[in-house]
C-alpha cells in the first residue's frame, strides 16, 4: 500500500430529525496509514445497509451506544486485509465486522470474523450468512419457537431478515404468510420463496386479509415493521402466540414518539408473549447458524437475494432506499 492511498469516509455530521438529510453526513478523506502493532488494515469491499443504522444515529439509550457526531458512520462490512501486524490475520484474508462507511478500516482484530469467498459470494456474508440471516434464524427458532403446522406471519417479509424468517419457518413445517409492500414483492414471496400467502399492505386491508389467511389465528408473528401492522396482527393471535420484536421500520423516521401497540391486551387474553431479539446476544453461536444455513443454501432450501448499489458516493441515496422500500432483497453497497 502506497502512502498516496486515500481513504474516503462518511461521518455523522448532525443528529437527524425525521428522515435523514444529505446535510446529516459529512464526506471526508485522509491518507491510509500503516497498521500499529496488533492491528490490521482492511480494504472495505461491500457495506451492509440496515434499518438498525437509523437507530444508531439517535442520541438515545439502546443496546449499543450511538454513533458520535464527527465519527465514521457505523456499518457492517466485508473486506480484505491489505496490511497486518496481527498474527491472527494475514494479508489477503477476507473478514467481516463493523468496519464503517469508508474505503479502509483499522482493527485490532476484536469483532472480526474470517469468511471464505469460495463457499459463498462476499455479499451473502452480509445477508443470509451475516447479521440479517442470524437475526432471522435465532429470532425465529429461539424466540418464536415455531412447531410444524403453526401459522407464522412475517412483516417486512421481502426484506433481508423477513425473507430468511419465512423460509426457515417453511423448512420447519409451518404455514407462512408474509406482509410486504407491492405486487412484485408479494409475488416473489410466493413464487420464489415458497410462502403460502402474501398480503400487500399498500393495497389490502391487513386486518381483513389476516382473517382470511389465518382463520385459526397467528401462532408466531415476526415483526420488522411495528405501528399499524403490529396492531392488526395483535387482533388475530392464537392462544399461546409468540411475537418476536425485531424492528419497527415504520417508526424509525418519526418526529413524534414511537406509536405503541393499542391492542396489547390481546397478549393477556391469549396468554401470548412479546419478546425482543438483538442478534449480538447470539454471536457466540454464529458459526452454528452459518453452517446450518450454508447447508440449506447449497441444497436449494434457502434462497438469498442481494440488491447491490455501486460506489461509496451512492451511500446517502442507497441508505434512503431502506425506508422507501425501493430495494429488492438485502441492500448492499459495493465499495471496491
Amino acid at each position: 500500500m502506497s502512502n498516496a492511498t486515500i481513504n474516503h469516509q462518511f461521518k455523522l455530521a448532525a443528529r437527524p430529525k425525521g428522515t435523514v438529510k444529505d446535510s446529516d453526513w459529512s464526506r471526508t478523506e485522509e491518507p491510509v496509514r500503516a497498521p500499529n502493532e496488533g492491528e490490521v488494515v482492511i480494504q472495505v469491499l461491500y457495506l451492509s445497509l440496515d434499518p438498525a443504522m437509523r437507530g444508531w444515529m439517535n442520541d438515545a439509550k439502546s443496546y449499543i451506544p450511538p454513533v458520535g457526531i464527527g465519527e465514521v458512520m457505523r456499518a457492517l462490512a466485508v473486506g480484505r486485509v491489505t496490511a497486518s501486524k496481527n498474527p491472527k490475520f494475514a494479508v489477503g484474508d477476507h473478514v467481516t465486522g463493523l468496519l464503517g462507511v469508508q474505503e479502509y478500516a483499522y482493527s485490532d482484530g476484536k469483532g472480526l470474523t474470517k469468511v471464505d469467498p469460495k463457499l459463498a459470494p462476499l455479499p451473502v456474508y452480509l445477508s443470509t450468512l451475516g447479521m440479517p440471516g442470524m437475526t432471522g434464524y435465532f429470532g425465529l427458532l429461539e424466540v418464536g419457537q415455531p412447531k410444524a403446522g403453526d401459522t407464522v406471519v412475517v412483516s417486512g417479509a421481502a426484506g433481508a431478515v423477513g425473507s430468511v424468517v419465512g423460509q426457515v419457518a417453511k423448512i420447519k413445517g409451518a404455514r407462512v404468510i408474509g406482509i410486504a409492500g407491492g405486487a412484485d414483492k408479494c409475488r416473489y414471496l410466493i413464487e420464489e420463496l415458497g410462502f403460502d400467502a402474501a398480503i400487500d399492505y399498500k393495497t389490502e386491508n391487513v386486518a381483513e386479509a389476516l382473517k382470511t389467511h389465518c382463520p385459526d389465528g397467528v401462532n408466531v408473528f415476526f415483526d420488522n415493521v411495528g405501528g399499524d401492522i403490529l396492531d392488526a396482527v395483535l387482533t388475530r393471535l392464537a392462544r399461546g402466540a409468540r411475537i418476536v420484536i425485531c424492528g419497527a421500520i415504520s417508526q424509525y423516521n418519526n418526529t413524534t414518539p414511537v406509536k405503541g401497540p393499542a391492542n396489547y391486551l390481546s397478549l393477556l387474553v391469549n396468554r401470548a408473549t412479546m419478546t425482543g431479539i438483538v442478534v449480538s446476544d447470539y454471536y457466540d453461536r454464529a458459526s452454528e447458524a452459518a453452517m446450518v444455513m450454508a447447508g440449506w443454501i447449497q441444497s436449494g432450501k434457502l434462497k438469498t437475494r442481494e440488491d447491490i448499489v455501486e460506489g461509496l458516493d451512492a451511500f446517502p441515496r442507497a441508505f434512503d432506499m431502506l425506508f422507501s422500500g425501493a430495494n429488492n432483497g438485502k441492500l448492499v453497497l459495493k465499495v471496491a
